[in-house]
């Protein structure tokens, strides 16, 4: 019957009759899927256990009366072809016609979608009548192999009642629903049957109990994998990591590349004083992967464009320093910016991210960015949870606590495109020590190379300067609005730039400007060498540069914001997890460097302008870099954090120790970074749990009328009406950051080694 449908259908549509070819086209497709699903009822002997000859006959029922539509449907359609013109068919006729034939379209989708099911389990059938029949049959094992074998063809399954497993029954009809919404299932041996669904809910995840009969082991994924003994020896060679980062290329990666052998031979030396002076026993290697997400897919296609055209080059900075300094610190590096190898690296199953990785995760440290976090949680599934702690993010701007929650930066105002991912925040790595919620990674400051037999031949005017002045902004747009400021400081000094030109556009910069282009690092860096003063334009904001410039000693000349930029003013700013108040176009050598090195001034004020600039060139200055901002800092920074840093397991000892907190109650509205810093003192997030109590106020001679605890980033705090004391219930909200009018802060503030704020004396 459905043949000869099939080809009447075909044989009307070939009738010169265009209006109709659609509708024809469409009829026939459906007629020629239901000709490929339908199976005569004397074939199906082998039909699943459980099926009455009643449910079999009312399967042949539907599909027959589902032909004998389309053949009245074909009939009609022939019928209204023959009494006009095809051409002159009215919307009329073509409307009534999709009524009909729609009555039938819900029914026969759902009769579909049980037949593809019931072919998918003949298949399977016959696979395994198959493969019990030619046992010799060579066969290549794969992780689903032990789920099939565990399902037999006539098994019957019920889906478990379990309060230990609330979610199962919900999961099960999830996956009935939508199993084939990624290829993962499959793979694992899902097959839309109740079994293989509950086999792989109690084996690859833990939603359902282990099934009767079954060995229960841990989850494939959880398994720890072999115990790794090497030791983290301090290497005095960056040789291994010319051949991790040989394996990737683009102008982003060769950046990185360029950079670590231009300073490689700083690192050594760092790495030579850093084997003599420590007396430290090694410690166990770890095995890193860094996957810098922007340089990734699509997105790091467009970074690379950027790099090319005088784009940002402060997070390729610090991807190459922490590459040179792992290496040096002994460790066994993966480098990729590749999000196909990512899959490979991590074990993720085919697919679309849905399912677990197939084996443990075989990295103890994975440093990536905001969009490789997105990445690994699109690899690894269930699994991107239960190893999240291993993940540490670079992070130029930081994400503070408020933030990084998910419900709570939702319920409080606090979302935006970045955060939520409710990590601890010190697993977020910054550029600067903008807040001590985060981990100061930071970057070590370049400077040129110098021949050795050359240097003590100029030590005598290392420090001395050109009278000229290098402007810090490598686009056009970051001139606008500032040729008066720049114009003044012309009057006092040559002023150079190294504006990006694209190829046959005129400049658009004032005729006063010596413009060099987008200039070489190493090219650059003489430039700054000869410079007495590195000009800020307000942007870009807290960039690498000024710190380099200051080490070759230049003067940083920069804006003053007032009011503060900040997510509530500023577009830069707007989205990011952050609520700082920045106060100029770098806050970090403001508030830890300061003059003579740095100036801030307010722009729009000529007379101010031209005043400093003056007071500028009357200052003689050596080159200065803060200790954290050196190959010897950043190795004591990033050895500690490996060392103590574990987020993974609740017994380790605290640290920094309880021995380094000073505990201070701080005035209405204020910060607890800015209490600590009122004092010469950092706020030091990992000692909050240790005054998060009812004894520390009482230490503290404050008496409580009321005592709760509540999901509050701004506590333990104190407010005076009603003398209200406010415990911390969420430990991811412990923050540094964050004030209130209504509130006192209780804060845990410690001293910080000099030039290294993110280190105590007591740390190391």
């Amino acid at each position: 019957m459905l043949f000869a449908v099939a080809f009447q259908e075909v044989s009307w549509c070939i009738v010169p009759s265009s209006g109709c070819l659609v509708l024809c086209l469409c009829l026939s497709v459906f007629t020629l899927l239901l000709q490929s699903l339908w199976v005569p009822l004397e074939m199906t002997r082998d039909e699943p256990a459980g099926r009455s000859p009643e449910e079999q006959g009312q399967r042949g029922l539907g599909f027959h009366r589902l032909a004998l539509r389309l053949e009245a449907l074909s009939t009609q359609v022939q019928r209204l072809s023959r009494e006009r013109d095809v051409t002159q068919l009215t919307r009329d006729d073509i409307s009534l016609l999709l009524q009909s034939f729609r009555k039938d379209q819900q029914g026969l989708a759902r009769l579909v979608e049980r037949e593809l099911k019931r072919v998918s389990q003949k298949l399977d059938q016959l696979s395994r009548h198959q493969h019990h029949h030619h046992p010799h049959q060579s066969h290549t094992p794969s992780p689903n192999d032990d789920l099939r074998l565990h399902t037999g063809p006539n098994e019957k399954c019920e889906v478990p009642m379990d309060r230990a497993y609330p979610v199962c029954a919900e999961k099960v009809e999830f996956l009935r629903t939508r199993w084939q919404s990624d290829p993962c299932y499959a793979f694992y041996g899902v097959d839309g049957t109740t079994c293989s669904i509950l086999t792989y809910l109690s084996q690859i995840e833990d939603f359902c109990p282990p099934r009767l009969g079954r060995n229960h082991s841990a989850l494939p994924w959880h398994q720890k994998p072999h115990s790794y003994t090497e030791k983290a020896e301090i290497r005095t060679t960056l040789s291994p990591l010319h051949g991790v980062i040989s394996n990737n290329s683009g102008a982003a990666v060769n950046f990185i590349r360029s950079r670590v052998e231009r300073m490689s031979k700083r690192w050594i030396q760092a790495a030579v004083r850093m084997r003599q002076s420590s007396n430290k026993t090694a410690s166990t290697q770890m095995r890193v992967l860094l996957y810098p997400g922007a340089l990734a897919g699509s997105i790091g296609q467009r970074f690379e464009a950027l790099v090319e055209r005088g784009g940002p080059l402060g997070e390729l900075v610090q991807w190459a320093d922490l590459s040179a300094c792992l290496t040096i610190l002994g460790h066994n590096l993966t480098f990729s910016t590749s999000q196909q190898q990512l899959h490979s690296l991590v074990g993720a199953a085919p697919g679309r991210g849905s399912c677990p990785i197939q084996r443990p995760l075989t990295y103890d440290l994975i440093y990536t960015d905001y969009h490789g976090l997105a990445h690994l949680q699109g690899a690894m599934g269930l699994a991107f949870l239960h190893y999240q702690c291993r993940f540490r993010i670079l992070d130029s701007f930081g994400t503070e606590p408020a933030f990084n929650s998910g419900s709570y930066a939702h319920s409080h105002g606090y979302k935006t495109l970045w955060g939520s991912w409710g990590l601890q925040p010190l697993q977020y790595m910054t550029m600067f020590p903008h807040t001590p919620d985060n981990s100061f990674l930071g970057f070590v400051s370049e400077e040129t190379a110098r021949d050795e037999a050359r240097e003590e031949e100029l030590e005598p005017d290392t420090y001395r300067k050109d009278r000229i002045a290098v402007v810090y902004g490598k686009q056009d747009y970051m001139w606008q609005g500032k040729s008066e400021y720049v114009e003044v400081i012309s009057e006092e000094l040559e002023t150079h730039a190294t504006v990006y030109q694209p190829p046959g556009l005129a400049s658009n910069l004032p005729s006063f400007i010596r413009n060099h282009g987008l200039l070489t690092q190493e090219h650059f860096l003489r430039l700054l060498r000869r410079a007495k003063v590195f000009v800020g334009l307000g942007f870009p904001y807290e960039g690498p540069a000024p710190i380099e410039a200051i080490a070759l000693g230049c003067v940083f000349l920069q804006p003053r914001f007032d009011p503060p930029h900040s997510s509530d003013n500023n577009d830069f700013y707007k989205g990011k997890p952050t609520t700082r108040q920045i106060s100029s176009q770098h806050p970090y050598v403001e508030k830890y460097i300061g003059k003579p090195h740095v100036w801030t001034v307010d722009v729009t004020n000529k007379t101010d302008v031209r005043e400093t600039v003056r007071a500028i060139l009357r200052t003689e200055l050596k080159p200065f870099t803060p200790r954290e901002f050196t190959c010897e800092g950043m190795l004591e920074r990033v050895r500690s954090y490996i060392a103590h840093q574990n987020f993974c397991s609740k017994s380790v000892p605290t640290w920094p120790p309880e021995s380094t907190l000073r505990v201070h109650l701080g005035p209405l509205g204020q910060s607890c970074v800015s209490v600590c810093r009122r004092s010469s003192l950092v706020c030091e997030p990992a000692l909050f749990p240790n005054l998060n109590s009812p004894a520390a106020f009482a230490r503290l001679g404050i008496g409580c009328s009321s005592m709760e605890q509540e999901v509050n980033h701004l506590f333990p705090s104190y407010s005076p009406w009603g003398r209200h004391c406010g415990l911390q219930q969420e430990p991811l909200l412990f923050s540094c950051a964050g004030s209130d009018p209504s509130y006192r802060r209780l804060c845990p503030c410690r001293a910080h080694l000099p030039g290294q704020v993110a280190l105590c004396p007591e740390c190391l």
